[in-house]
C-alpha cells in the first residue's frame, strides 16, 4: 500500500469522524452546550477539538516532510531558501543590537509593568518590522524600475 492511499484513508476517517461530532454538536443545541460550559464541562466539544489538533498536527508533519524533502533534491531552492533565512536572522540579530529596554516600567498589562526583557524584545520587534517594511519597498521599487526599463 502506497503513501497516497493511506494518506487518503486517514482523511477518509478523520472526515467522517468529524462529521460524527459535528451532528453529535448540532442535535444538543446551543442552549445545552453553553449551559454544559457554565458548569465546567466540555465533553459534548472535546471530542472534536482533539479531531481538529490531529489535523492541524498531520497538516505541519506532512508540509514539514514535503518542504524538506523539496529543499534537499532541489539544491538551487536550497539555497536560495538558506539566503533567505540568513538574511532574516541577520535583521532579527540586528534589530535586537539596536533596541533597548529603557522602556520598562511605563507599559502596563493586566497592570503588570512591562520587564526590561520584554520591552527589549517589543523594541526589536518594531525595529525588525521596520526594516523589513522599508526592505519590502526597497523590492517593490526595484521591481517596477526593472519592468519600466525593459
Amino acid at each position: 500500500m502506497n503513501l497516497h492511499k493511506i494518506l487518503k484513508i486517514v482523511a477518509a476517517l478523520l472526515g467522517l469522524a468529524g462529521i460524527i461530532f459535528l451532528v453529535t454538536i448540532l442535535s444538543k443545541g446551543d442552549t445545552a452546550i453553553q449551559s454544559a460550559a457554565t458548569d465546567g464541562d466540555s465533553a459534548i466539544l472535546d471530542p472534536m477539538i482533539y479531531v481538529t489538533y490531529i489535523i492541524f498536527a498531520l497538516t505541519i508533519i506532512l508540509v514539514l516532510i514535503f518542504v524538506l524533502q523539496n529543499l534537499f533534491t532541489n539544491t538551487r531552492t536550497l539555497k536560495s531558501t538558506l539566503i533567505g533565512v540568513g538574511s532574516f536572522a541577520g535583521v532579527l540579530i540586528i534589530s535586537y543590537v539596536l533596541s533597548s529596554g529603557s522602556d520598562a516600567g511605563k507599559y502596563f498589562y493586566n497592570g503588570v509593568a512591562a520587564t526590561e526583557g520584554e520591552a527589549h524584545m517589543v523594541g526589536a520587534g518594531l525595529v525588525a518590522f521596520y526594516i523589513l517594511i522599508v526592505a519590502a519597498a526597497v523590492a517593490m521599487l526595484m521591481s517596477g524600475i526593472k519592468k519600466i526599463s525593459k
